[in-house]
């Protein structure tokens, strides 16, 4: 079995989900995860899909035909992942130019890696300014204590708040 990683992005319409999904059906494809996402008017994503050698490559042929999306394909491997020292943050602050980085450089810093990330601008009509939310798993080095790292990215400014959710 081949692991492909796809990225895809195209004009969003009704019904691309299904498309893609039946390609990947007849051609004895597993959608095996993804994350996609609606974002000015664009449908873009990630998934991956495993499918046997012998119907790879026409996977791969009926995918780069499918013109309804721009799809750019990667092999993978089939390790899988060690969730054992895997943390979700949970990040709520006041919006601004360049929060992401600066949360991104702590959490490296503190050699800790992002394996997932989501974000997202929303109203905060009773604060007069947009709230920055995000969800960060983080793989943690061994031996580290959560609470070390969830120090440091609260000591951004007073304003970002860190939780910690526990089902990962």
């Amino acid at each position: 079995m081949k692991q492909l990683v796809l990225t895809l992005i195209g004009e969003d319409k009704p019904g691309l989900v299904e498309q893609l999904s039946a390609i990947i059906l007849q051609h004895n494809g597993n959608w095996l995860a993804s994350n996609l996402s609606h974002l000015c008017g664009h449908f873009a994503g990630i998934l991956q899909v495993e499918v046997p050698e012998s119907h790879h490559q026409d996977l791969t042929n009926a995918l780069h035909s499918f013109d309804q999306l721009e799809i750019k394909i990667e092999e993978g491997s089939h390790q899988a992942p060690d969730t054992t020292n895997h943390l979700n943050f949970v990040i709520t602050g006041n919006d601004r130019p360049g929060i992401v980085q600066e949360l991104s450089s702590i959490i490296r810093h503190k050699g800790a890696s992002i394996v997932h990330f989501t974000s997202k601008q929303q109203s905060a009509p009773n604060w007069g300014v947009p709230l920055f939310n995000a969800v960060a798993t983080v793989e943690l080095p061994k031996g580290m204590d959560k609470n070390e790292v969830v120090l440091a990215l609260e000591s951004l400014t007073s304003d970002v708040i860190v939780d910690i959710e526990t089902d990962i």
